[in-house]
């Protein structure tokens, strides 16, 4: 279980502990089952080259969840993802390491809610950023339960 992350404690330019993942065939075979997402450029080789790609790429889908899972892990057991959106803007291959990181952009207080702004990205081993994203964290502030 994950410390619990304080809004009080969080300030813009704070990057969140980064998470990496290494995507595999297995992997990308067992989402497409389980999201119903069966397009060939993600389990079929010679499709994806055909569409010139070097190899199968993983899933757009599958990488927004790892943006739900660097961003509930850093929250906490009281914090709440609020909002996240993402942008593709790139493929990840299997079988590559991939980096998911953010970065705090900003805070704010709507009522009784105490937000936390995140920009949150995929990024290959060469530094390319493939798919971007943005993410709203409530947070528990100290002293309140």
């Amino acid at each position: 279980m994950s410390q619990q992350v304080y809004y009080e404690d969080v300030f813009e330019g704070l990057e969140i502990p980064t998470l990496q993942k290494h995507p595999t065939r297995r992997q990308l075979v067992m989402w497409a089952g389980a999201s119903g997402d069966f397009y060939e450029i993600h389990y079929d080789p010679e499709f994806a080259r055909r569409n010139q790609l070097e190899d199968v790429v993983v899933h757009g889908r599958l990488k927004a969840s790892f943006f739900g899972e660097i961003l509930t892990s850093w929250a906490g057991p009281d914090g709440w993802l609020k909002k996240l959106s993402c942008r593709f803007k790139g493929t990840d291959p299997v079988d590559e390491d991939m980096l998911v990181r953010g970065v705090i952009t900003g805070k704010r207080i709507e009522g009784h809610e105490h937000l936390v702004e995140v920009n949150i990205w995929t990024e290959r081993p060469d530094g390319t950023r493939t798919t971007q994203g943005s993410a709203a964290i409530m947070l528990p502030a100290r002293g309140e339960k």
